[in-house]
């Protein structure tokens, strides 16, 4: 098989929060990519990484970091000044996804539906209640779930994890309205929408957090979701219109809650759009474009062939 490229560098590691999935889904598209015929370096990302890229001087980098400085339009940036083609969104479209206010005040003008937030800081969001019961805080530029924390009526404090001296997520965090019922993605690959899933927590975790996502049983994933069809469709149609308004490129994957019990503005909401999902062969995305017919493999060469410059 040939394509464009030959020689692909998977960035992979690098230096945020989310270091340990990244590695995960760097080595899963690494070995899958050498399948499909590639020649392929991979590179631990670090602060020397423009120093490795021309040393060994690739066709094309395949981004699958995660996180800060890998996700939020920095490593982009850098990849567009060195003039390599790279995969996933660009330089802008990476930044805004990653900020979820900036994102949602896209999502807002697009038409997409999003919950009452509003940005604080951290030494507010743990002195008292920034809103009534039950909300949801969030670093406001992280992913994974990571730093986020359910605050339902009977908490009488906001979590006190957030006044820790080893906090590394930032000092401005967003305060969301809870949205109960189903946690549903969809992923957009180039400018179509693939499945819908219903992701279940496992019996014990209150939601799709970071234990769910990673850990071995840490929830089931129903594809397609056992929704009614046109919840299904709208669902669909709602991750292409995030996709384009944010300018994303590539494959992305946005984020909904449903409340079936819900016959107001809350009822469907996106949470947000993540532009670097995760990456091993049972991740979330893989497992729909499996469904839509792409075997892992073929599905990353779609990825390294569709990379370009100037995204």
């Amino acid at each position: 098989m040939t394509g464009k490229f030959e020689h692909v560098a998977v960035l992979l590691g690098g230096l945020s929060a989310e270091r340990e999935v990244s590695l995960n889904s760097g080595k899963a598209c690494a070995d899958a990519l050498e399948t499909q015929g590639y020649k392929v370096t991979r590179i631990d990302v670090g602060l020397d990484l423009a120093e490795q890229l021309q040393k060994i001087k690739p066709d094309v980098c395949f981004n699958a970091l995660h996180g800060r400085w890998g996700e939020d339009g920095c490593v982009q940036g850098l990849l567009e000044v060195m003039q390599i083609p790279y995969t996933h969104s660009g330089v802008l479209a990476s930044a805004v996804a990653m900020h979820k206010e900036q994102a949602k005040l896209v999502f807002a003008k697009a038409g997409v539906p999003v919950a009452e937030s509003k940005i604080v800081t951290r030494a507010q969001a743990a002195k008292s209640h920034v809103m009534e019961p039950p909300y949801v805080l969030k670093p406001v530029a992280e992913g994974s779930s990571v730093g986020i924390f359910i605050v339902r009526e009977d908490h009488e404090h906001p979590p006190q994890e957030l006044t820790s001296s080893d906090w590394a997520l930032g000092d401005e965090i967003m305060a969301e309205r809870y949205i109960p019922g189903k946690e549903l993605t969809c992923a957009v690959m180039g400018d179509t929408a693939l499945g819908v899933i219903d992701i279940l927590p496992a019996e014990g975790l209150g939601f799709y957090d970071y234990e769910a996502k990673y850990a071995p049983g840490g929830s089931k994933h129903v594809l397609p979701a056992q929704i009614l069809p046109d919840v299904y469709h709208l669902i669909q149609k709602l991750a292409l219109k995030a996709h384009e308004a944010l300018g994303c490129r590539g494959v992305s994957r946005a984020d909904f809650r449903f409340d079936e019990n819900s016959s107001g503005n809350d009822r469907l909401i996106c949470l947000e759009v993540n532009t670097q999902p995760g990456m091993t062969e049972t991740s979330l995305v893989p497992e729909l474009a499996v469904h839509a017919g792409w075997e892992f493999g073929e599905f990353l060469r779609w990825m390294v062939e569709d990379a370009s410059c100037n995204r």
